[in-house]
């Protein structure tokens, strides 16, 4: 129940921010901002501290570990792969191009008669 009750407050607060950028209308954007930026960093401090936060925090963690371990292709292999999808694509706008003209002639020249 407690979790619930600091869930509901974090989201209070997200709200609070979003409320105080609309009423900060006559003020710089960049107090509106950061009343905005306060709502929502306190309303993730509050929801860290339920169980649900401390999982998506834990979860957060481990995503970036496995981010780190990930082997990113170098510039050569980038530059290959994009034209090998350049190609590839353009070879299908060709050939879909070229089926379309010939669906086009086969319909409106040979059965229909339209194009005369």
């Amino acid at each position: 129940m407690a979790d619930k009750i600091k869930f509901v407050l974090a989201l209070m607060l997200i709200a609070a921010g979003v409320v105080g950028f609309y009423l900060l209308a006559e003020q710089p954007m960049i107090l509106r901002v950061l009343a905005v930026l306060a709502g929502v960093g306190a309303g993730a401090g509050v929801a860290a501290f339920t169980e649900l936060g401390r999982q998506f925090f834990v979860f957060g963690r481990e995503s970036v570990i496995e981010a780190k371990k990930v082997v990113w292709p170098t510039r050569k292999e980038t530059m290959q792969m994009t034209g090998a999808v350049f190609a590839f694509v353009l070879v299908m706008a060709v050939i879909l191009w070229l089926t379309d003209k010939g669906l086009e002639w086969v319909l409106y020249d040979l059965v229909l008669g339209w194009k005369q």
